[in-house]
């Protein structure tokens, strides 16, 4: 799909918008579905673990997604739409930070259903027992050989980060090792 995500001569396309009918046909609530999440605003944040710029960072937050990726080192993700990055170097002020939008460098995978962490657990070494990889949880991986983050949101949500010049080989991997939970359950792959 095009979206023009910002007025000019160049919108920007979706790295599987290519996909998209492939992604829409896949699945169900009832089994697995993959859908791409794109544009969605993404910034690396970096402060002073325990700072003031931390505190201030969490308020900025309260309304959006904040991975944590390492000892200050954060993504902030939100809707798309006007731009994080000066509100957020607003309120950082003068502190020690680094504020980086890497929006366009990543797409967002999203795996819903009750074999969502079936599929996921194909290619990823990780331990995605709800009781290890919580909701709410997010790590840095291997998700089929590409360097991903997977966060969990939801019970049966996942959103997997990744490179846009890993989209399409991921998409793929994803669609053929669904095959056999969607199969299984009656709906034609």
């Amino acid at each position: 799909m095009t979206v023009d995500v910002h007025s000019g001569p160049h919108p920007r396309r979706s790295p599987l918008e290519h996909l998209a009918g492939e992604l829409a046909a896949t699945g169900s609530a009832a089994t697995v579905h993959l859908q791409e999440l794109a544009f969605l605003q993404q910034l690396e944040v970096r402060v002073e673990p325990g700072g003031a710029a931390a505190t201030r960072l969490a308020a900025v937050a309260a309304t959006r997604t904040l991975l944590w990726l390492g000892p200050g080192w954060h993504l902030l993700v939100d809707e798309p739409g006007e731009s994080l990055e000066p509100l957020l170097r607003s309120e950082l002020r003068d502190e020690h930070c680094s504020v980086v939008d890497v929006s366009a460098a990543r797409t967002v995978l999203q795996l819903t259903g009750p074999r969502a962490r079936d599929v996921l657990a194909h290619g990823c070494s990780l331990d995605l027992h709800p009781g290890v990889f919580i909701v709410g949880g997010c790590a840095q991986t291997n998700l089929a050989k590409a360097q991903v983050v997977l966060h969990r949101p939801g019970p049966d949500r996942y959103h997997v980060f990744v490179r846009a010049s890993f989209a399409d080989y991921l998409a793929r991997w994803l669609l053929d090792a669904m095959v056999e939970y969607v199969t299984a359950a009656g709906v034609p792959a």
